[in-house]
């Protein structure tokens, strides 16, 4: 595309109500994905990446959880899930143990040391998150958490 070009409609796509659907998920992607990179990096430098930061933000904030908890609060795979508690309990971050009533679940727990990391790097975390996040004000990201908590229940319940 040329410079004073109209933008081209994508292909067999003509409904407005459509285009302006695709138009925003490509902005919330691109959002998301600025927002994220920011962070990732911050992370990276701990030597954590988001979902390894989650679980355990999770279990200081909760108390030990089962993998399968863990799972639905971080938003990741059962396979995923035991593959980031064993990096994170092969640096002594967190402690797994049976579940005696029910000994298929395992359960996660904060280590001594996995405690101070995630006490001392949650806040700069968050702070770090809103920074990120600045350049909406205030009421604009309370805004932005209510259209996305209406956008998320919209679409799971399509299922799928």
């Amino acid at each position: 595309m040329c410079a004073g070009e109209p933008p081209s409609l994508p292909v067999g796509v003509s409904d407005p109500d459509v285009l302006a659907a695709l138009a925003a998920y490509v902005k919330l992607l691109r959002a998301s994905r600025a927002v994220l990179g920011r962070i990732e990096a911050v992370l990276a430098q701990e030597g954590l990446t988001p979902t390894q930061l989650g679980v355990l933000e999770a279990v200081l904030h909760k108390g030990p959880l089962t993998q399968r908890e863990l799972g639905r609060k971080v938003l990741t795979s059962a396979g995923n899930m035991t593959d980031v508690v064993d990096k994170l309990e092969k640096r002594g971050l967190v402690h797994r143990s049976r579940v005696a009533r029910d000994r298929r679940s395992v359960r996660v727990e904060l280590t001594a040391e996995g405690e101070a990391m995630i006490r001392a790097l949650f806040p700069r975390h968050a702070g770090q998150i809103a920074e990120a996040m600045a350049g909406l004000a205030a009421p604009e990201q309370r805004m932005l958490e209510t259209l996305l908590r209406k956008l998320g229940l919209a679409a799971a319940a399509l299922g799928g």
